[in-house]
């Protein structure tokens, strides 16, 4: 059956995708489709035919291979005997098995696990190294997040592999990449945020430095593997070569401070916290109604003389305080208090029909509850209903933002158990019944005893 969006949307079409837009036409590129089995829902995306090992755990890297399955890739996760990924015990919550009832499965696994088969190899053994060898003939890329030389140990370092497999596109996330200094370091993301300048930035100006709500550079740093795979196929295409992509989230943190970076560059100044208000624009800033907050973003002269007269302030654009972008960025404290002192007047929605009518930038500040009711968000399939084995009812999960008009995304695999695709990957790469049997017998794999089916992958 096919997955719908929330609105309605059918999102599992099986649309027929012409061989000319096949970008990994070509020996090395197409010999991941041979090992489909006939048994699975076609991929829809525009990356099917592509295959992944997917070695990564926790969010950098999940994230980005799920991505990459939502757009079509084959992703099979390696996963740890027994325990698997960190994330399936970082709880609660926990998605809910029946109304009031906990699953095991941790909502955070969740976020960023669907569209994937398990497949569990313990790779400290010979004989789980060999298995991973086996599934590499058949990979197009390998994406991994382990500390700087960890996998030398096991062999399955870039260096150790690109011979054998010219060409594999094998990236690495890491908190500081391959080289330099810190390279053999941990990361987390708040250290990140921390290092990379974006806590020194963030926060109230006289308050203590602050992080953001998200794991910003797990994530964005698991979008800039994603470009950095697709250049290096695009790349493979011509020279048939695979390459090492070396993606360091601190890296990711410092080409991200784009505009405030260079407003630091210009002059060499430490740039001081400015809040929720933008360091070259008044006002871009949330401001206070009569019953709460919004966010006003009148971002050049003519908007925000067009805010001047909604508000019945108009004696502001003679004031030269106000009257120009520099004078309200140079004169911030000021202007702030006298937006507020303006925008306290009336409530929220008061502001937000009026602004909206003469186009002058201004937003809700919703909760989670209120963006997933968003009628927008939901005409955008942004939260989609997967059915999950083990669970009553279908379970809510954030969509894909990867809208293609010929090639949809589509969801064919609820976030898998540990090791519940072991026989099937396994069987696909050659292995005989009996052999599975003598590797779980060595610990060099396991496999899900009477492993759930689900009815959702479309």
């Amino acid at each position: 059956p096919a997955v719908r969006g929330l609105a309605g949307q059918t999102l599992g079409q099986h649309w027929p995708k012409p061989a000319s837009l096949n970008i990994f036409k070509g020996p090395l590129l197409l010999r991941s489709m041979s090992s489909l089995s006939s048994a699975d829902l076609p991929a829809t995306g525009p990356l099917a035919g592509l295959r992944i090992l997917d070695l990564s755990r926790i969010l950098a890297g999940p994230s980005s291979t799920m991505l990459m399955g939502d757009m079509g890739a084959t992703i099979v996760k390696i996963e740890r005997p027994g325990g698997g990924d960190d994330t399936r015990r970082y709880a609660p919550p926990y998605i809910q098995k029946k109304e009031g009832e906990d699953s095991d499965l941790a909502a955070y696994f969740v976020s960023c696990n669907r569209n994937k088969q398990s497949v569990a190899v313990n790779y400290t053994k010979p004989e789980g190294q060999a298995v991973l060898h086996r599934l590499l003939e058949t990979s197009d890329v390998l994406v991994e997040n382990f500390k700087t030389g960890t996998l030398a140990k096991y062999g399955l370092s870039y260096d150790q592999l690109k011979d054998k497999h010219p060409g594999l596109i094998y990236c690495s996330i890491t908190g500081f990449g391959h080289t330099g200094p810190y390279s053999k370091r941990p990361a987390y993301d708040m250290l990140i945020q921390a290092m990379g300048g974006s806590m020194s930035i963030t926060g109230e100006p006289e308050g203590e430095p602050m992080k953001m709500g998200l794991s910003m550079f797990d994530l964005t740093a698991g979008l800039h593997a994603v470009i950095g795979i697709l250049a290096a196929l695009e790349n493979r295409r011509l020279t048939g070569l695979g390459q090492h992509v070396d993606v360091a989230m601190l890296d990711v943190s410092v080409a991200l401070l784009q505009n405030q970076g260079m407003n630091y560059l210009a002059k060499m100044q430490r740039q001081a916290r400015v809040g929720n208000s933008h360091p070259n624009v008044v006002p871009y800033q949330v401001v206070k109604s009569k019953d709460g907050h919004f966010i006003l973003t009148a971002s050049n002269d003519e908007q925000f003389e067009r805010f001047c007269i909604v508000g019945d302030a108009e004696e502001l654009l003679q004031d030269e305080r106000f009257n120009t972008m520099k004078a309200r960025v140079v004169n911030r404290v000021h202007v702030t208090q006298v937006l507020n002192d303006v925008t306290r007047k009336h409530t929220t929605a008061w502001w937000l029909e009026q602004l909206e009518r003469e186009n002058v930038g201004c937003a809700p500040i919703l909760h989670l509850d209120e963006v997933f009711a968003d009628p927008h968000v939901q005409a955008r399939s942004m939260e989609i209903k997967m059915d999950v084995p083990g669970c009553e009812e279908p379970v809510s999960l954030i969509g894909s933002p990867m809208k293609f008009s010929e090639t949809p995304v589509n969801y064919r695999w609820p976030p898998p158990r540990v090791g519940e695709h072991t026989e099937k990957i396994l069987a696909e790469a050659g292995y005989s019944p009996t052999e599975v049997t003598e590797l779980c017998n060595l610990g060099a794999i396991d496999k899900l005893k009477n492993a759930p089916q689900s009815a959702a992958r479309a």
